[in-house]
């Protein structure tokens, strides 16, 4: 079983805000880790490599130029035997079914509102936000499980 980190909207770094502990652990754990943007600068995408998985991201409206170079606006990763698109910002969720044929899922971001949804054969997972909730209950990020050609995801609540 294939375990796959998925996060967003980390903003970072912003003061002294950090990734919850809770987080860094299963980014560790993970086989992969997936990032849905608004990663904001270099370094802490330097930081979600030095973890360990390999790191698939997208660029997000507030990631720093430098950024573009880096990471592509969408993206398309086969992970588990299945295919999982990315992109950060939503114009609708039916506008991300479109733009993703194929795939098992769709990871986005940008709203910073937690999505764990099936539309159809086809996940829809926003993680929400590690460090910045906004109007979210919590803080949070999702784990999905790959086997056998299906998607086990999970929301978790982080402290």
């Amino acid at each position: 079983m294939t375990r796959v980190a998925v996060i967003s909207d980390t903003h970072l770094p912003r003061g002294a805000r950090r990734l919850p502990e809770s987080c860094l652990e299963e980014l560790r754990r993970a086989d992969a880790i997936l990032h849905a943007g608004d990663i904001a600068s270099v370094a802490a995408l330097e930081e979600l490599r030095s973890l360990g998985p390999p790191v698939h991201a997208v660029l997000g409206n507030v990631d720093e130029p430098a950024l573009a170079g880096l990471v592509p606006e969408e993206l398309v990763v086969e992970l588990g035997g299945v295919e999982l698109g990315m992109r950060h910002i939503a114009v609708s969720e039916e506008s991300l079914l479109e733009r993703f044929p194929g795939c098992a899922a769709v990871v986005f971001g940008h709203s910073h509102l937690p999505v764990v949804e099936r539309r159809g054969p086809v996940w829809l997972l926003n993680p929400g936000s590690p460090t910045e909730r906004r109007r979210a209950p919590f803080h949070s990020m999702i784990v999905v499980r790959i086997g056998g050609g299906e998607l086990f995801p999970e929301l978790l609540r982080l402290t």
